[in-house]
């Protein structure tokens, strides 16, 4: 069972790091999704604010390019996300090519204490994303 566990996480893993890999980012850190025929981002077009997710994609995209730099200046929480996609692609593959338990291991860090740190990372990076898009608007 831990293989056929393991080669679903790194498939999907692959998946998503190959699709951002496929995107080209958006110079303006926004808008990278409509390449996927996504609507625009209704936080920004109706309280002209991004949302929390805003730039993601965007990040995404830098962080599968190989640009972790431009990937954290995009959306820092963004770039935290696609480098655990990449991890967990690697702990995938390992555990469907060993039947290795240690992805048993990596669920050990899951607690309160990882959420909070992930929901006060996640509001972090929101806020720095509505200063930078005021920025951007001048």
């Amino acid at each position: 069972m831990p293989r056929l566990v393991g080669a679903g996480v790194a498939v999907a893993a692959t998946m998503l790091l190959g699709l951002a890999a496929w995107l080209e980012p958006s110079a303006s850190g926004l808008g990278t999704h409509s390449q996927m025929r996504l609507p625009p981002c209704g936080w920004i077009l109706s309280m002209n604010m991004p949302c929390p997710t805003c730039g993601m994609t965007t990040a995404f995209a830098h962080a599968a390019d190989g640009n972790l730099p431009a990937a954290f200046l995009t959306q820092p929480m963004g770039a935290v996300l696609a480098v655990a996609t990449a991890m967990a692609l690697l702990v995938g593959s390992y555990t469907a090519a060993t039947g290795s338990r240690v992805a048993v291991l990596a669920g050990g860090l899951w607690g309160r204490r990882t959420a909070w740190v992930l929901g006060v990372g996640f509001t972090a990076a929101w806020l720095y994303k509505i200063v930078v898009y005021k920025e951007l608007l001048g």
